[in-house]
């Protein structure tokens, strides 16, 4: 899904690396915090995402797999050893801002999706990621223009 924001690649690419604040923009993702060494989005940093949907509370590891300010930021999710999800923010300048189109990539067994639905209470997790990317995208709009 894509979004025209007024405001610069590298200015949206700085607000959806920063791990924190990313929270602040999503229904679902109540923040992140890099661990390990890592500090900054860089490739192969890891950090820890939040998740909660009312009392539900969960967590995942992610992977950077491509941070290129300005340009793309992505990062690959797992639950111990298994895949969930790739995530990945693309950023296009255009005449008044910049296309920012955000991906999910659902990368679960049939067995991880019934386990999701259990830990997170979402039995449509593609409905639901589709509603909350709109809600990002209208969120780091709100965020970047002012």
């Amino acid at each position: 899904m894509s979004r025209v924001i007024a405001a610069s690649p590298d200015d949206l690419y700085e607000i959806v690396s920063d791990l924190p604040r990313m929270g602040e923009m999503s229904e679902e993702h109540i923040g992140g915090k890099w661990i390990g060494s890592a500090t900054q989005p860089e490739v192969g940093a890891k950090f820890k995402g939040r998740n909660a949907n009312g009392r539900r509370t969960w967590s995942t590891i992610a992977t950077v797999d491509v941070a290129e300010p300005g340009r793309q930021f992505a990062f690959g999710v797992t639950a111990g050893p298994f895949k969930i999800s790739r995530w990945s923010f693309r950023f296009e300048s255009v005449e008044h801002g910049t296309n920012v189109t955000q991906t999910w990539e659902d990368q679960r067994t049939m067995w991880m999706k019934a386990l999701g639905r259990a830990v997170s209470g979402v039995r449509d997790r593609t409905t639901a990621n589709r509603s909350a990317i709109e809600h990002t995208l209208s969120m780091l709009a709100a965020r970047a223009e002012i």
